[in-house]
């Protein structure tokens, strides 16, 4: 190569070489959904990501939900640019982390005190630990479908990628931790008591609003229901809220529907973009967590100053409120618009700035549901919007998410463009 000289790959040379390097190619399972190969983004300004192809997609997948003020806001950006001329880690508390976790508290009904940690799977983790040390008991129960990271107690029936790619139970989950993990179906409040009743649960786990296996919306009574069931079997309720805290409402799906866990897992939006993770809950649980108490927690990153501040200053623009009526004004608008060009057999499922369409049947209420759904008309429907520059999740078992920079604008392009592929697909 000459001096100087700089070889700019396209996505194909590069996947190539990721190959090589990565098992799979990837470095999450879902990013290798996208066929014949993924495409590699260079950036992403407002709703729109660019790729070193030189092509440029309305992005709907929004880095599987933590952007929903859009790609590289500048009120995050300019508080990211400020504290790394400051420092980036310091091994020491730093004053960023009691800002952010007042903020938190201020919004989320039941986060009377909080850990943080650097991913949703290290929130969920520590949530399932610190319930069993909490109550002296064992068990889990979860929901089929429900994605709680990719940790040995989660990875049981999971949602998500590990649906998509038929590991729904891994391998390598010991069979003594399979054991310990009991499983109903979300929506089935006769499983949950049966469950509680002949069983020492720890805790039950559970998304509130199921985000891994398309957007599945609890019954009516299913919350309420959970809630009371584990304060009379003296099980601790934990809400998985990595994807609904700070998207549904500012407090999250409890405060949406108005049921309280004893403990909340966070993340994602928490973090403005950066790897960041959340357990809350009362004071008398979170208590029992290092060094105050003997559960065992610890992170060389945790309360980095980086997605702090990237926090703060995400939730500063989300109590302005504005984000939430753009986006949920654009994912009410599209779902209306797909109800009205779909005239296949369908479902959509939807709150807030977040939705599925699931094909080929005319109700989703569980993971079941979900799975019968025609996946391969999905993929169609997905692969034919990328080519016409619009880019949704390539697995039927993700969420469609809006943000405060999918405007009007951005929302009438999109429409145009499912008016051509729904009508080609048709």
């Amino acid at each position: 190569m000459a001096k100087g000289r700089c070889t700019i790959l396209n996505s194909e040379e590069l996947w190539t070489q990721a190959k090589q390097l990565f098992a799979g190619g990837v470095n999450s399972p879902v990013r290798a959904a996208v066929k014949p190969f993924p495409f590699y983004v260079e950036r992403g300004i407002g709703a729109y990501i660019y790729t070193v192809d030189g092509k440029k997609f309305i992005d709907y997948v929004l880095g599987y939900g933590p952007l929903i003020l859009g790609h590289s806001p500048e009120s995050v950006k300019r508080k990211i640019i400020e504290q790394l001329e400051k420092g980036w880690l310091f091994g020491t508390p730093n004053k960023l982390e009691i800002e952010l976790a007042k903020k938190i508290s201020s919004h989320i009904p039941s986060a009377q005190k909080i850990r943080f940690v650097n991913s949703g799977t290290e929130a969920t983790m520590t949530a399932m630990r610190l319930a069993r040390g909490y109550t002296k008991r064992s068990k889990i129960l979860k929901f089929s479908g429900n994605y709680h990271g990719a940790h040995d107690y989660a990875l049981v029936e999971a949602g998500s990628a590990a649906t998509e790619y038929n590991v729904a139970t891994s391998e390598g989950v010991p069979t003594e931790i399979i054991k310990t993990v009991e499983v109903c179906e979300f929506n089935d409040l006769d499983c949950v008591d049966k469950k509680l009743r002949s069983e020492e649960i720890a805790t039950v786990i559970l998304e509130p609003i199921m985000g891994n296996a398309g957007v599945i919306l609890p019954d009516k009574d299913f919350l309420s229901g959970v809630r009371e069931l584990t304060k009379s079997y003296n099980s601790l309720l934990i809400f998985d809220e990595v994807i609904t805290g700070f998207r549904v409402d500012i407090g999250g799906a409890q405060a949406y529907y108005q049921i309280y866990p004893d403990i909340t897992t966070l993340g994602k939006i928490i973090g403005g973009g950066f790897p960041i993770g959340a357990v809350a809950g009362k004071a008398e649980i979170i208590d029992n967590l290092t060094p105050a108490g003997k559960v065992f927690n610890a992170g060389t990153f945790n309360a980095n100053p980086i997605s702090m501040i990237a926090g703060i200053a995400t939730i500063e623009e989300l109590e302005k409120e504005y984000p939430y009526n753009i986006a949920n004004k654009a994912a009410k608008t599209l779902v209306e618009e797909l109800e009205r060009l779909l005239k296949i057999k369908h479902t959509i499922n939807h709150v807030g700035s977040m939705f599925q369409v699931f094909f080929g049947i005319d109700k989703v209420r569980n993971y079941s549901d979900a799975k019968r759904a025609d996946k391969e008309y999905y993929i169609r429907f997905h692969e034919r919007l990328l080519k016409e520059g619009v880019f949704i999740p390539p697995s039927q078992y993700e969420t469609i998410f809006t943000s405060a920079s999918h405007k009007d604008d951005v929302i009438n392009d999109t429409i145009d463009k499912l008016v051509k592929v729904i009508g080609e697909l048709s």
